[in-house]
This record gives C-alpha cells, structure tokens and sequence, in this order.
C-alpha cells in the first residue's frame, strides 16, 4: 500500500498533473488487491502441477508479446521502445507476464534436465530457451526488461549448478559480447544514456537532453535531506517519470534519507527471504524457481536505483511494488505466489494409501 500512498500524494499536490491521476493511483489500488489474491490462489496450488500446465501460460505470454508488433502495440510518451498493448479498455505490457511465464518454464526445463544440464547439448538448447525472450524484448527496443531476463537467465543457472567451465568461458566473452551490442544493436540514445555517465564532458554537454531526467533526480534526492519535504506540499523538484521510474527521487524528496533507507531495506528483505524459501525448497524445480523471482526482484531495485543516483543508464526498469504500473504490480505478486506455493508445498505429504509426489 505504500505506492498507492506515494501516488495518492503525488495527486494530491499535483504533482505532474498530465502524468498522475487519480486513475493512476485507483488503478494501481485495483492491480494490488488483484494481484495479492492471485498471489493467494498460486501458493494454494502445488507448483509443480503449475510446472506441468506450462503449455497453458507460456503461449500466452508470447502471444501477447508478439501482439505488440501489430496495430494493438504502443509506445507511451517519448519512449522509443514498443512495450504496450492497447486493448481498448486497458493498456498492459506484456513483457512483464513474459518474466513470469520464463521463470516457470526455465526452471522446468532445469529441472528436468538436471546433471545433465552441463553437457554441451542440453546447455546450448538452454541457452537457446533463455535467447527467445530476450530477443523478443530486444525487438521492442526495451532494452532494461531484455537486461533483467538475461540477469534472471545467469541466476537461474548457477542455481542450477552451472559448471565452472561455462563461468569461465562467460567471463572471457563478456568483452566481445559488449562489442557486439555497442557496435551492431545499441543506437543513439542507447550509446548517449551510458556515455553520460562516465564522461563528464559530454555529461555537461548533454544535461538538458540524455541526463536531464537524471540531473534533476539527484537535485529531488538532495532536496530531501534528512527527514524529507513532507508529503503535503512543499518545493518539489518536477521530474517526468517521477510516477514510475523515478519514484525513489520522490521517495527522498518527500520523505529524506531516512524513507529511502527504510525503502530499500524493506526491499533487501523481501530478496533474503525469496532465498531463504529457495534453501527449503522441497526440490531443484522449487529451488529455481524462487532464485528467478529473487533475481526478478532484486536487480529491478538494483538497476532502479542505480538509475535514480546515475550510476546505470536510464533503461526503463522500475522500482519492484512501488513504481506505478498495474502490469509490473500484477506480474510481481505472481512471481511471489509462486514462491509462496514453493514454502507451502517444501514437505512431502503422506496419505493413507500413498506418498504425494
């Protein structure tokens, strides 16, 4: 409820009136509560049997991330990636349910390959599995959603026991594959996002372009002080994307040092929990599944922030159950009700005649 809060106040003090509405604080109210009783009805459900129907859900995350590339997708203000899909009555982005559909499908497949992941067959079809999403994303030009798959593809794979040899050789790669993105995928903005940030000069040059939305992030921050401005008004810096992407600036604008501490504590201790439950977990299935929703959770924050303080380039990722979004909101309390179904099902129940599988 604390980002209906943040919303609400943003509404209130008219804080970008074209951007915040009332609609945007209800219908992220609505995607909450939809969201924590779909959470509710997941954890009641063996993950395992929700493993089996991937057939169900899969086809129809990608069928709602191919849409995009007919007269239904939609870019939203100035954003150059193609990653809503207007269906009249509401607008989703179906990247977000595609995160949760590859979590469930990757550790499926992780699962059922097992020991056996590390031979050269099986791992270049992994790979594989992991390349469809992604590219998909890449197409849209989301370059931020494309970033946190990749990252959840990696965790989920040391979680699985990925081989030292395959570490080794990723880490020799890792230069030429940043070749390749720079020199044949990423584009002008792309390139200009991340220049920004490690060259002052151009920084200085390009302030009122690529890092004003930064620049006036840091400037929210530092207005903040210790204990904030307070939510019932007050000089508050105007950011853009103050609503979702930039939602942490207003956190410390409003509510100082001491709401942004507190915020990402809350947040690191969602991401030891999702590890404690993988520890318990009954088997590997259960196990990867949390570490994806751990890696979900934790490098959204990571690179939301970072975003915010300008040490990572402004990709669109946004701050997990805080930023608004009904999409991300929902998609969120799916990957937690995955876990929960995870924790509640860790211990083999026996019957009389038989031993639940």
């Amino acid at each position: 409820m604390f980002s209906i809060y943040l919303l609400y106040t943003m509404n209130a003090n008219e804080i970008n009136p074209s951007v915040v509405s009332t609609r945007t604080w209800g219908m992220q109210l609505a995607a909450a509560v939809l969201g924590i009783i779909s959470a509710l009805v997941l954890a009641a459900v063996n993950y395992r049997f929700l493993s089996k129907i991937w057939w169900i859900y899969a086809p129809i995350a990608l069928g709602l991330s191919l849409l995009l590339f007919t007269s239904l997708g939609k870019r939203t203000g100035s954003a150059t990636d193609l990653n809503w899909l207007d269906l009249g009555f509401v607008e989703i982005q179906p990247s977000e349910f595609l995160k949760v559909a590859f979590i469930m499908t990757f550790a499926t497949n992780l699962h059922r390959v097992g020991e056996n992941m590390n031979r050269p067959h099986h791992m270049m079809l992994l790979c594989l599995h992991g390349m469809i999403p992604i590219g998909l994303v890449l197409i849209q030009d989301d370059t931020g959603t494309a970033t946190i798959i990749a990252l959840m593809f990696v965790t989920m794979l040391f979680a699985a026991g990925l081989s030292w040899r395959y570490i080794l050789a990723g880490t020799v790669g890792i230069p030429a594959l940043l070749y390749v993105f720079w020199e044949y995928y990423a584009k002008a903005h792309h390139k200009i996002r991340i220049l920004v940030l490690i060259d002052e000069e151009i920084r200085n040059q390009e302030w009122i372009g690529a890092f004003d939305q930064q620049r006036r992030g840091l400037i929210a921050l530092s207005s903040g002080g210790l204990t904030g401005l307070g939510v019932s008004g007050g000089d508050y810096t105007h950011i853009y994307a103050i609503h979702n992407d930039f939602i942490f600036a207003y956190i410390g604008m409003v509510l100082g040092f001491v709401g942004c501490v507190l915020t990402l504590l809350v947040l690191l201790l969602i991401s030891i929990k999702l590890m404690t439950v993988a520890t318990t977990a009954r088997d590997s299935l259960g196990r990867i599944i949390c570490c994806g929703v751990f890696a979900m959770v934790f490098f959204h924050s990571v690179i939301n922030v970072g975003m915010v303080i300008a040490v990572t380039p402004v990709v669109g990722v946004p701050l997990p159950f805080i930023s608004a979004g009904g999409s991300s909101m929902l998609a969120l309390f799916f990957a937690i009700g995955l876990v929960l179904s995870v924790r509640a099902h860790r211990e083999k129940k026996y019957h009389m005649f038989y031993e639940e599988d």
